[in-house]
Formats: C-alpha cells, sequence, structure tokens
C-alpha cells in the first residue's frame, strides 16, 4: 500500500476528489472487519462510521442540494452518519456509534461508491467552466473533511488496535532504528514587536482562521525542537508525576482520577520503557519527540523545567519566521511512519508535521470571526469553550491540509492525537 500517488492539488476537480477519497480506503486497507466496528471509548469513533460520515457529507450538502434528480442511497444512513450537525436532523449519540454493526461494511463501501460516481459525473460537468463559487467552497469544506477524518482514523485505529490485549501492529511489524542524538536544546529569540495573526494570503483556510489581525508580543524566545522521549522519561524519575507542585489543580486531578504515570501507550518492563505503535510494541526511542501526552502533562513538564508553553500568537510568529517552507521529508502521513521521528536536519525547526504542539492558548474567536453561514457554521464555532489550541500537523496529517495559521482544538485531558511540547520562555 502506498499513499502518495499523486498531489491532492494536483489535476482536475474530478481528480482530486478521487485522489483523496482514495486515501481514507487506503488507510483502512489494513485492517480486519471486525476493526472497523469497535469502539473503546466515547471519543474514538469505528473506522466504519468515520467512512459513512465522510460520504454522507458529500451526499447530504452536495449531491442531495444541487444535483438534479439525485436520489439518496438510503434515507435510513441520515441518522447513522450525521455527526453533530443539529440543523441536519437527528443522529446517532456520538458514544453508540460501536453499536453499528449494521448496516455492514459491504453497505458503507457500496454507499461510498455510490457517492463518489454521482459525485464523478457532477463534477466533470464543471471541469471547464468551473465550479460557482459557494459551490466551490462547499467542495473544499468537503475534501478538507475527509482529510481531518483521515487524521482522525489514524489515530482513532491506533487507539483500537493499542488497546486490544493482542497488541497486534496496524501495518507489519518492524523495527525502526533508534535515531541519532538530537541537537541541544536552545531557544531563538524572537523580537517584541507588532505580529499579524491568522490566515494571510490565497488559499483555503478554516473559518476559526479568519479575522488576520494584529497582536503585540513581548519580547521571547522560542525552543528549537519538540521535547525528546528521553527528556520526558527525566521528567518521570523525577517524580513528574507524584509532585502536585507541577500541575494544574484540573491537571493532577486527572492524575490522580486516572492514576497515569506516563504518556499513552507506554508500558515499564524490567526498567525499560516500551511502547505500542502502528507496527507494535517497541522500546521508546529516547531521541525521538515525546507524543501522546495531554495539556495538563505538556504544561507540567514545562513548570518542572522552569519554562512554558508558548502561546498560539507566539507559536506562529515564530513559525513565520523560522519554517517558512516544509521540508521534502517532513513526516506527515504520506511518509507512512505513522510515528514522530527525529529531525533529519540539526537546524530544522520543524515545527510543521511530526506532532501536534500544545500552546497555552485557549480556544477562542479571532476578532471579527466570520462564522460559516447555514449548517456549515456548526463546524467550529460552536466548540470555541474549554479547549485548548494545539498548532503544526503531525505524523497523521496530509501534508496538503495544513497551514502555519492552522488551529487545531482538544480538551485539556486528551492524548489519543499525536500530541507533543515545544518549550518557550
Amino acid at each position: 500500500m502506498t499513499l502518495h500517488t499523486t498531489p491532492a492539488s494536483a489535476g482536475t476537480l474530478t481528480d482530486r476528489y478521487q485522489y483523496i477519497r482514495q486515501q481514507s480506503l487506503n488507510l483502512c486497507a489494513p485492517l480486519q472487519t471486525e476493526d472497523y466496528v469497535a469502539q473503546p471509548v466515547p471519543f474514538v469513533s469505528p473506522p466504519k462510521w468515520h467512512l459513512g460520515h465522510t460520504t454522507w457529507f458529500f451526499e447530504n450538502f452536495i449531491l442531495a442540494e444541487q444535483m438534479a434528480g439525485y436520489q439518496r442511497f438510503n434515507e435510513a444512513l441520515n441518522y447513522c452518519f450525521n455527526s453533530y450537525y443539529q440543523s441536519q436532523g437527528p443522529r446517532i449519540l456520538r458514544n453508540k456509534r460501536g453499536n453499528l454493526t449494521r448496516p455492514p461494511l459491504t453497505t458503507v463501501i457500496e454507499y461510498r461508491q455510490y457517492v463518489d460516481e454521482h459525485m464523478s459525473r457532477f463534477l466533470k460537468q464543471h471541469d471547464e467552466a468551473g465550479l460557482p463559487e459557494a459551490l466551490s467552497l462547499l467542495l473544499e469544506v468537503g475534501l478538507q473533511h475527509e482529510q481531518q477524518h483521515q487524521e482522525l482514523l489514524v489515530t482513532d485505529m491506533k487507539y483500537i488496535l493499542g488497546h486490544n490485549p493482542m497488541h497486534q501492529p496496524y501495518r507489519e511489524a518492524h523495527t525502526l532504528p533508534e535515531s541519532s542524538a538530537p541537537a541541544p536544546l536552545t531557544f531563538t529569540p524572537v523580537d517584541e514587536g507588532v505580529y499579524t495573526v491568522g490566515h494571510q494570503g490565497e488559499g483555503f483556510c478554516w473559518d476559526n482562521e479568519q479575522g488576520a489581525h494584529k497582536t503585540y508580543l513581548h519580547h521571547f524566545a522560542i525552543a528549537n525542537r519538540l521535547i525528546t522521549n528521553g527528556e520526558y522519561m527525566a521528567f518521570i524519575a523525577d517524580g513528574g508525576y507524584e509532585h502536585f507542585g507541577h500541575w494544574l489543580d484540573d491537571g493532577w486531578s486527572w492524575v490522580q482520577a486516572q492514576e497515569v504515570q506516563a504518556p499513552l501507550y507506554w508500558y515499564e518492563q524490567e526498567g525499560t520503557w516500551w511502547h505500542y505503535t502502528m507496527h507494535g510494541l517497541q522500546k521508546v526511542d529516547p531521541n525521538a519527540p515525546v507524543t501522546h501526552i495531554n495539556y495538563y502533562e505538556a504544561d507540567a513538564f514545562a513548570n518542572w523545567k522552569g519554562l512554558r508553553l508558548p502561546t498560539e500568537q507566539e507559536w506562529e510568529a515564530a513559525c513565520r519566521l523560522l519554517n517558512q517552507s516544509i521540508p521534502d521529508d517532513a513526516n506527515f502521513v504520506e511518509s507512512e511512519r505513522f510515528q514522530p521521528t527525529a529531525p533529519a536536519h540539526e537546524q530544522d525547526y520543524q515545527m510543521l508535521g511530526n506532532t501536534w504542539e500544545w500552546t497555552a492558548s485557549a480556544y477562542l474567536p479571532y476578532p471579527n470571526y466570520p462564522r460559516f453561514k447555514g449548517a456549515l457554521g456548526e463546524y467550529n464555532g460552536k466548540f470555541m469553550v474549554n479547549q485548548m489550541v494545539l498548532r503544526g500537523g503531525s505524523c497523521a496529517t496530509p501534508r496538503s491540509h495544513i497551514r502555519m495559521s492552522y488551529r487545531n482544538f482538544f480538551y485539556p485531558q486528551e492524548r489519543w492525537q499525536f500530541t507533543g511540547l515545544r518549550l518557550a520562555k
């Protein structure tokens, strides 16, 4: 299986649509039928549901509204595959998605094929003249939405397989060579001043990136790289999970309630740390970036070091100064590593790809935030409470999906995504 067959931005509208849709099936190819329906916890969705939901998006918002004479594949699937769109009618509860043993996987695949055939006909009608602006935006949202679910597919599949007692790999197991020691941790100064934050220029962005605005930043410095597993092991060995003084009060309550002692997927055996990876159980590489930590853990580590996390404004300003392009060998989902790796270049700040980076910023609207109208207005805006912002993308993010202004957001206790940290001071 290879994921990187053609750039997601190349070719006609039909080519791009088919490429992105095929990526989802490629990611699911290593699964067994039983894997498609598992939902071990409410925040993980079964792979079968992801395949159905992304298909429902195109059928519901484009074909049913824009294609003359279109007949839905099966009206009952609307209830199964609507996610959180209140305006689109009733839906199955998120924590009940694992109950969808029916419709069977074969029906979901037939559903995808049916919608893809009709979308191809629809798009071919517009390949020469182009889509009207509003419809073009809707199509782009659908494609970007599918890429978001491709990342969720990877992380949900890892959670499903990583919590199976067999600990079997997603892909054929192989041991990656231990990487070389990382560059010393240093801090690059960024001058105080007024910086523009938010989406700038042409190209797609989500509504939560809009409202580019100027913000004043005091002089600060940002780390040249991500924190490594080895550095995080030192935090654990020094009693990082045992001393309340490093932790926010909510974080300390979480540590005690969940009896957490290490990042997600880590296991200690006879003094050696192992972790579940998409290639099976492996020894933790001390030189690779730490991942699968939540905001509480990232903040506690920073406090232990006497430092802090950057704000999202500081992160974006630093990224625009230090990471002006994405290296060819940057670690996105197309690399098929499915785990973070040490930087290939000593001077590479590697702020795009590898792991999402927690920031110290709450997820809030920018000034003049322009929420999408209609059903798409439910996409981001209504989640702007009690969540923290992450930046940069990860080894599970499609390369064409990331931007310097991209704002991801999760609750502070969540760590099943590829989340790591970069320090600031």
